[in-house]
């Protein structure tokens, strides 16, 4: 079939070659995707212990060298094997023999019910079509009791659009991408819906924003959900198809 899309084809290409280089870099952009990476590790200080630690869309590795707490295994999750590889060659000597890589769908992971005690989403929820079956199968695979971390921009807040035209749309646009088509492809799902699914199915958590400390999506360019879940919990059960106890 003849490509009707060139430019979503150029991104792409794109994107697998230099994804860190234009998140991560010097500069505001960069300064803030790491500031988000804290913000959701926040919850967690040194003397926390999960033994074992999913996390989704996990990509080239960016989030692990901001997770303060213990652990014995932790799973990098991806369906792109590319950005694992990445990933692993980045991996701190001291840590390979906790860390394990996994090439899989994150709306149908390849693991019992019960696995994790926690599962960490950094910048993944708002690219997925159907985020309410995602969250359903990310909390087969949580244990009874264990901790949810979600991260998400606050696109379409006014912050985040005013942030933009900081570097985002230029860099895009020097290296001849479509800035605006691509966002909107990308971003799915906006964080207003997002929030109001979490808070649905997850009324019991701790929130945080970013950079400002109000419960404010203009205002802020991230938004942060860390919640222990219980199964028992009548939302959740409903979400998961179990029953309550």
């Amino acid at each position: 079939m003849k490509n009707q899309d060139p430019a979503w084809s150029d991104y792409l290409a794109q994107a697998a070659q230099g994804y860190d280089d234009a998140n991560y870099s010097a500069g505001l952009q960069g300064w803030a995707m790491r500031a988000s990476h804290k913000l959701i590790e926040r919850a967690h200080d040194p003397d926390a212990y999960f033994e074992r630690v999913l996390e989704i869309g996990a990509g080239t590795g960016q989030h692990l060298p901001f997770v303060r707490h213990g652990f014995a295994d932790y799973t990098l999750n991806d369906a792109n094997p590319a950005a694992l590889e990445i990933a692993r060659a980045r991996l701190d000597p001291a840590q390979r023999g906790n860390v394990r890589f996994n090439i899989d769908s994150c709306t149908a992971l390849s693991y019992p019910e019960g696995t994790f005690d926690r599962i960490i989403a950094v910048h993944v929820l708002e690219h997925i079509v159907h985020p309410h079956l995602a969250l359903q199968e990310w909390l087969r695979v949580l244990k009874d009791g264990g901790v949810l971390s979600i991260l998400i921009p606050t696109d379409p807040g006014f912050l985040w659009r005013m942030s933009r035209h900081l570097g985002p749309r230029r860099h895009a646009g020097a290296k001849g991408l479509a800035y605006d088509y691509i966002m909107a492809r990308e971003h799915v799902n906006y964080c207003h819906g997002l929030i109001s699914i979490l808070r649905h199915f997850i009324p019991v958590a701790r929130e945080a924003w970013w950079p400002l400390p109000v419960r404010s999506v203009d205002l802020n360019l991230f938004f942060a959900f860390d919640a222990v879940v219980r199964k028992s919990d009548p939302c959740v059960a409903a979400m998961s198809g179990t029953k309550a106890g």
